[in-house]
């Protein structure tokens, strides 16, 4: 069947969604991808084994996931928000309460057969709950306090879960994201003027009973990098300097002396931008900053073209979530913010920070191809 006269898409056939997918984002998507096998190719100087084998196996699984949730309706998705978002938390309650501890954080489940990380499937359900909740709200609605206490508890619950672990990066990530969500619904500016304030506020109560001492060693260390350069400041100056050596064109692949003489450490995972800069210099580096912001862009567009306020609101919650985590990867790489710990999306090795990446790019594709259909004010329209 096609569209019938009103641009409902409820009844598009399996050819029909086919047809919707954004193939040209799929394109970037892979290409994206390819560059981050090649990096970790490189950081195993040259081996397929250990990262870059399992992070192709990894995406191919999510390139599949990606076309599969693309093509079901996005009011299936809507439907099952909040039943999602609840699994999630519950997982990070398990976490919290059974975990596998690594490298001092207990961040991850241990399911048999994969080490699961529920605080990166959280961005996604997170932004997808914020969504449902903010469909159909209108200016009214969020400018009544009482409106905002439930998306606040949607949010507190699984930041309070995630800082316990500890994983504060993860956390900060999960407020902003929200706060972009708040601030994309239409809740007034001044009461972010109010939260921000009562954050200032409880800054000096936080340094002194929340955070741990890696973490205040990580502030005083960004604040003040030569105090330790072989301690706490050890990786961000060798990043710094990696960084900077690779000039304007680098160094050249498999060339690079502060990774490949295992100076820079954490190169597969966190600082994996910085090796890319080392080998491929500002002219790589840039190359691949604008491939990144074209599926910003793409985000953006297809946020632009829904019909539906949930679709709008998911494809802008999903974008900025990728959006912050360029920035914050890069800023921390090159010392302009402490380091917190945050992967660079499908460039970075890691399985469920790579499968949870491909789930939103999945959303943004059903939004994108059921763009037109109608939905009531409780979100379920006809289905």
């Amino acid at each position: 069947m096609t569209l019938d006269v009103s641009g409902d898409s409820a009844a598009l056939s399996f050819t029909e969604k086919l047809a919707q997918i954004p193939w040209s984002f799929v394109f970037l998507v892979t290409i994206v991808a390819c560059v981050g096998f090649a990096m970790l190719y490189s950081a195993a100087n040259g081996q397929i084994d250990p990262w870059a084998s399992r992070q192709m196996l990894r995406f191919g699984v999510g390139l599949a996931l990606m076309l599969f949730i693309g093509m079901i309706d996005i009011r299936v998705w809507m439907k099952m928000t909040y039943p999602l978002y609840g699994l999630v938390l519950v997982l990070l309650v398990g976490v919290d309460l059974f975990g596998s501890v690594g490298k001092g954080a207990q961040r991850w489940i241990d399911l048999g057969f994969v080490q699961l990380q529920p605080s990166e499937i959280m961005k996604v359900t997170l932004v997808m709950a914020l969504a449902r909740y903010f469909h159909g709200a209108s200016l009214e609605d969020t400018g009544r306090i009482p409106y905002l206490i439930v998306p606040l508890l949607i949010v507190g619950a699984p930041v309070a879960l995630v800082l316990a672990q500890p994983n504060l990066g993860t956390s900060l990530m999960l407020i902003m994201a929200s706060g972009a969500m708040f601030f994309l619904s239409g809740v007034r500016w001044w009461k972010f003027a109010l939260v921000i304030g009562a954050i200032l506020i409880a800054i000096p109560l936080s340094w002194q009973f929340l955070l741990h001492d890696y973490q205040r060693d990580r502030v005083e260390t960004f604040l003040d990098p030569d105090s330790d350069p072989l301690g706490t400041g050890y990786h961000i100056t060798q990043s710094k300097i990696a960084f900077g050596s690779g000039g304007l064109t680098g160094k050249g692949f498999l060339q690079g002396t502060q990774s490949h003489l295992n100076f820079l450490p954490e190169k597969q995972t966190d600082f994996i931008f910085t090796m890319l800069a080392e080998e491929f210099g500002l002219v790589g580096s840039i190359s691949f900053l604008v491939l990144y912001c074209l599926l910003l862009l793409f985000g953006f567009v297809i946020a632009g073209r829904c019909r539906h306020q949930y679709g709008r609101l998911l494809a802008l919650g999903l974008t900025v979530n990728l959006f912050l985590y360029l920035f914050i990867n890069v800023a921390m790489i090159m010392g302009l913010i402490p380091v917190v710990g945050v992967p660079l999306p499908l460039i970075s090795y890691g399985g469920t920070a790579t499968l949870a990446v491909m789930v939103g790019f999945g959303l943004l594709m059903s939004v994108h191809v059921h763009r037109d259909v109608r939905m009531s004010r409780r979100g379920l329209g006809d289905l």
